[in-house]
């Protein structure tokens, strides 16, 4: 016995390793062969028109599979609809955890929908990982450990808008409208933070809107009366794509800056009319295809190649291709550094220790970062204004932090 022992020990210090090291360790979900994920998806419903980020995050994943997996394994993604209703995306994510045993949650989306059920998942300690939305809220390391965004936070965002107002134009009348929920809350809550004892004199008008209203045509009319020349849309790509058009039908001209959740000129601005959107500024995190400065970039055309490939259905002119492209090679990336070592745990601790980690299609200067105490994966934009055809970027790289 003891001979054995010695010769097992002997082999292992061969290889430089240890009993403790070569041990694979398996979260629920994990297999020699395979790793599941799930995650839920608006792909009915008010915001159907994000239902594009799952469909690629599939093509990658499918892509990364005909590779050969990560580190030999296949990569099993359940995306499964939400229709954007909370009490659906509860009984969807208790689906994919107790029935379906994923490993992890992945890029659930949506604000109001990931509200309900980060209490689950922490509760279960289940990775609520890279969420698509920007709320504050997921960067709360001590509150919620198992719950990580990867949006800029829409606060930071906001702060950037702020900083760029107070600058270019500190005598703004600006008039806000933003979706009633933490969404849209978390960009007012950002934007005032920031003006700070400016905030009274500056906002002369609020409207919000619910994610059930048919319209914000009354809104916009309302905000127009006040006499305002500046206008933040903080609103969703169906309700973003309403106050365009509807800011030009009412003959409003006012400087329009847009959250960047709504900057798709496939799903947002071309329903709008490209001409109603023309001079509207937003900030960006990833590069915009129709940028004719990125027509001979190698990571463009590796995307473009990639969409013709996996993705075949996809438009190439809807930037949630991209997105959902960026953010599935973070997730993929967390996944390799696990090596044998897939327990839950571990999943958390390697999200938590992105270092300027370059990810394909990021604007250049921009990198993701996260560490035990700071899970905001991005918190660098630059801004751009739309001129008709395309986003253009100007200025440097601003913070939000």
């Amino acid at each position: 016995m003891i001979r054995r022992v010695l010769a097992a020990a002997l082999a292992f210090a061969a290889l430089g390793l240890t009993p403790a090291h070569a041990e694979k360790k398996y979260g629920p979900g994990v297999t020699d062969t395979s790793i599941r994920i799930g995650q839920t998806m608006p792909y009915s419903g008010p915001a159907s028109a994000y239902g594009v980020i799952g469909k690629a995050e599939a093509a990658y994943f499918a892509m990364i599979n005909e590779q050969g997996g990560v580190n030999g394994r296949r990569i099993d993604f359940l995306s499964l609809d939400d229709g954007y209703s909370p009490p659906k995306t509860v009984e969807q994510t208790r689906k994919l955890v107790e029935q379906e045993e994923v490993l992890l949650i992945f890029q659930s989306l949506g604000t109001p929908t990931n509200s309900a059920i980060q209490k689950y998942l922490n509760a279960k300690k289940v990775p609520h990982l890279f969420l698509a939305t920007g709320a504050s809220k997921w960067g709360d390391p001590k509150g919620f450990p198992w719950t990580m965004g990867f949006n800029p936070s829409y606060q930071a965002e906001a702060r950037i808008y702020a900083q760029h107002i107070l600058k270019t134009k500190p005598d703004a009348k600006i008039a806000l409208i933003y979706q009633n929920d933490d969404f849209g809350k978390d960009y007012v809550v950002g934007f005032k933070g920031m003006l700070g004892d400016r905030a009274a004199k500056m906002i002369v008008a609020e409207q919000s809107y619910e994610v059930s209203d048919p319209t914000v045509d009354s809104q916009i009319v309302a905000l127009k009366a006040s006499g305002a020349d500046l206008l933040l849309t903080f609103a969703t790509p169906k309700f973003a794509a309403q106050i365009i058009r509807k800011v030009a039908d009412v003959g409003w001209k006012p400087l329009h800056y847009l959250t960047n959740v709504s900057t798709s000129v496939g799903a947002v601005l071309q329903p709008a009319g490209l001409d109603k959107a023309t001079g509207v500024i937003t900030a960006l995190y990833f590069k915009d295809t129709s940028d004719p400065q990125w027509k001979n970039d190698p990571a463009t055309r590796a995307w473009e190649e990639w969409m013709r490939k996996y993705h075949k259905s996809g438009n190439l002119d809807d930037s949630f291709n991209v997105y959902g492209y960026v953010v599935a090679q973070v997730m993929v990336h967390v996944l390799k550094a696990c090596g044998d070592d897939l327990s839950r745990e571990n999943v958390m601790r390697q999200a938590a220790s992105l270092r300027k980690l370059e990810v394909t299609m990021l604007m250049p200067g921009i990198t993701v970062n996260t560490s035990a105490t700071d899970f905001n994966p991005i918190g660098e934009m630059q801004l751009a204004r739309f001129d008709g055809k395309r986003w253009v970027p100007f200025g440097e790289v601003l913070s939000g932090r």
